[in-house]
């Protein structure tokens, strides 16, 4: 059958050179197979779904990423040759990456054994524009991906729902090349749709900070008074879900933050403070996303007895001693572990059913050490995100 199916031309414009991406538009099919060198046949074939995929990278030859070779040090940009997907892997054209919390403690060598040198960033939006063999995304298709990267899926964890505890699992940014680049390798598998209704630039903070959020909020879903310490990416996400959800939420900031005090009433908190002063009601939970270890003994003098403590963080400085009666009375303190995929289709799902709009900042991806110098400062309202 002679190739006649209509072929769209995309032209990726970047600062050094055009990219030339070849897209089927055949309704309804899905290209499967591998899509770059060596498995391309060399001439064209008959059929019209393969001979896309033989067209589909014609001119790509390098790409841009921000690099960490060693803790303690910045971020350097280079070029690299772009990465070829794998089996059950796509490679997406980065459209933006938001600037997590996580990547400063990577940076600064709090996280332990990181795959170095590694590319940061694992909230990541792009484009489908090749598939590795039993991958079934249309080209084009926008994905985000996050920071739960692999899993083994066969352990006691993974089998049982709990795949974010799985010993195997791999991380994006951190064990996994991350998204602080043009272009950017993931499994398909864990990989999200995004809601239509939120842009590239909008969506990307949702990937972790939403996540994480959303997570250690269906953890204390139930509290009327909900308090959150620590008034950032995450925190103003998950603050939306609460008060859409009827809750009464109070925000903690820094002693002397207004700003981000005055953030937190805009988008609806009933009281903020600073982390030192009692709200005035006993809270039945709170949620600490500040990496503050000294935030526990406070936030659990600030909860009801009966209530949680959750610490939302990957990291954390060292919590002080502190006396039992803090505790008694069946307070609890939990900690959250990365997410699952069925936390993500849950949250994605309701961010765009209630409208959460995250408030950002975008920068140039060769920017990405001055928007992590301004996380570490506590000068960002909301969060930065990278555009390659």
């Amino acid at each position: 059958m002679p190739i006649n199916p209509p072929i769209r031309i995309l032209q990726n414009l970047c600062s050094r050179r055009a990219h030339i991406v070849l897209t089927s538009l055949i309704p309804g099919r899905r290209c499967a197979e591998p899509v770059l060198p060596p498995n391309l046949p060399a001439q064209p074939t008959g059929d019209a779904c393969a001979d896309a995929r033989r067209l589909t990278l014609m001119t790509v030859e390098s790409s841009l990423c921000m690099r960490l070779h060693r803790p303690g040090e910045t971020l350097v940009m280079e070029q690299r040759p772009v990465p070829a997907p794998g089996p059950r892997q796509v490679l997406l054209k980065v459209s933006a990456c938001g600037v997590c919390r996580t990547d400063l403690h990577l940076i600064d060598g709090e996280l332990p054994d990181p795959r170095l040198p590694i590319v940061p960033g694992h909230e990541i939006v792009g484009r489908v524009i090749a598939c590795g063999e039993g991958t079934h995304y249309s080209l084009g298709t926008r994905l985000g991906v996050p920071w739960l990267g692999y899993t083994c899926g066969v352990c006691d964890f993974c089998s049982s729902g709990r795949e974010n505890l799985c010993d195997q699992a791999e991380f994006t940014g951190y064990l996994l090349d991350g998204g602080y680049a043009e272009h950017v390798v993931a499994d398909a598998r864990y990989c999200f749709e995004l809601p239509d209704t939120i842009d590239d630039e909008h969506a990307a903070p949702l990937l972790c900070a939403g996540l994480i959020g959303y997570r250690s909020w269906r953890m204390v879903e139930h509290a009327r008074h909900l308090g959150i310490y620590g008034f950032g990416a995450a925190a103003h996400l998950i603050a939306q879900v609460a008060i859409h959800k009827g809750q009464s939420v109070y925000a903690f900031t820094r002693a002397g933050d207004t700003t981000a005090q005055s953030f937190a009433k805009q988008l609806g908190a009933h009281w903020a403070g600073s982390s030192d002063e009692r709200p005035p009601v006993l809270l039945d939970a709170a949620i600490i996303f500040a990496p503050v270890g000294e935030l526990v003994p406070l936030a659990l003098q600030a909860v009801r007895k009966g209530g949680s403590v959750i610490c939302g963080g990957i990291h954390m400085s060292d919590i002080p001693s502190l006396p039992y009666s803090l505790l008694w009375g069946e307070r609890s303190i939990r900690s959250v572990a990365n997410l699952t995929r069925r936390d993500g289709m849950e949250f994605l799902a309701l961010a765009g059913e209630i409208g959460i709009r995250p408030t950002i900042e975008t920068l140039p991806l060769a920017r990405a050490n001055d928007a992590l110098a301004r996380l570490r400062a506590g000068a960002l309202s909301g969060a930065a995100v990278l555009i390659p």
